[in-house]
């Protein structure tokens, strides 16, 4: 980082420490963090401690407090470039939090008060994963939401933190914290293995405060399982419908809240006919199984509609022997 970013945060904390805010300074100490290249953040933290003034020691206690989750090292990411990183950052605040006045203790040190989940869309393409938090004095409540992407496999492409009535117009259901938590970190855990995915310009301002609040969870669930297909009853009293909803089941997988036109046609057109043995009864009962899970699902329209216009096709698609694929033919010969 230059001498001009290091006296721009410099003004900044000074700023901040007027403000005696918690949650406006670990903000603050997140968007530093994803400014920070990952061979300058040694050097960066060395100038804040020579230079040891007011200013430069809130700085490293915040970048301590977002990159550390507020209780040291060991809860920082996995891999290793990031607890080499997260170890640094705490090494560099030890023993500052004492020379700073009493607010700056408290960053990092919140309470989970509740958690939702739910669909960003009418089709489920993007699912948003809330956590509401308040500090350990009752002050600053906040939440924080992250944007996952179903498409693409779960990975986060959004996130922000704002005020709590924010949730009133999200639409979203509640939760277990622990488990709202644990989907939060495997999609930044995704996205950091899947190169290229586009995501908000915002995100990784957002990313390091937003792991260390889903970290810092009580009872967390690492991927954690989805019970929404344990929650369908609707199915249809028709011959062959439960074997059907048992390949409807295979195919939705871990993201059950994705729904649209275009996974309705990848199912009935490309999936089944692909990979799927089904006798002549759960071809038949399909397509009533179908308009049954996208009632369920939110009776959108257009999935409805694409079903009308997928579903006739349907038996002479399972019926072409040569859109099986290898998997499905070695299982038709061993039959």
């Amino acid at each position: 980082m230059s001498t001009s970013a290091f006296s721009t945060a410099i003004t900044q904390a000074r700023d901040l420490l007027r403000w005696h805010s918690p949650l406006r300074t670990e903000l603050w100490a997140a968007r530093l963090t994803a400014a920070l290249a990952p061979d300058a953040v040694e050097p960066f933290l060395r100038e804040l401690a020579e230079d040891g003034g007011a200013e430069a020691r809130l700085t490293l206690v915040a970048l301590a407090a977002v990159n550390t989750g507020g209780a040291g090292p060991e809860t920082a990411a996995d891999d290793a470039d990031g607890a080499a990183a997260a170890a640094a950052y705490a090494r560099a605040a030890e023993g500052l939090v004492g020379t700073l006045p009493e607010w700056v203790r408290r960053m990092g040190r919140v309470r989970c008060e509740g958690a939702w989940y739910g669909k960003a869309d009418p089709y489920g393409e993007q699912t948003l994963a809330s956590l509401s938090f308040r500090y350990e004095n009752g002050k600053e409540p906040h939440i924080l939401v992250v944007g996952i992407d179903q498409p693409n496999g779960g990975l986060a492409v959004d996130a922000l933190v704002e005020e709590v009535k924010f949730l009133d117009d999200l639409g979203l259901w509640p939760a277990d914290p622990g488990v709202v938590a644990g989907r939060i970190l495997d999609a930044f855990e995704l996205g950091d293995r899947i190169m290229g995915t586009a995501v908000a310009n915002t995100l990784p301002q957002v990313r390091p405060l937003a792991i260390a609040r889903a970290r810092g969870v009580p009872g967390l669930v690492r991927a954690p399982g989805d019970d929404t297909m344990s929650r369908f009853d609707e199915l249809p009293d028709l011959p062959g419908a439960r074997e059907a909803f048992e390949r409807l089941a295979e195919f939705i997988g871990d993201r059950p809240l994705w729904w649209s036109p275009a996974r309705v046609s990848q199912f009935l057109t490309s999936w089944l006919p692909r990979e799927a043995i089904m006798s002549d009864a759960a071809v038949a009962a399909m397509p009533e199984v179908l308009r049954a899970w996208t009632r369920f699902s939110g009776d959108q329209p257009a999935v409805l509609r694409q079903i009308d216009e997928d579903a006739p096709r349907l038996p002479s698609l399972m019926a072409d022997e040569s859109l099986a694929g290898i998997s499905k033919r070695i299982a038709q010969r061993r039959l």
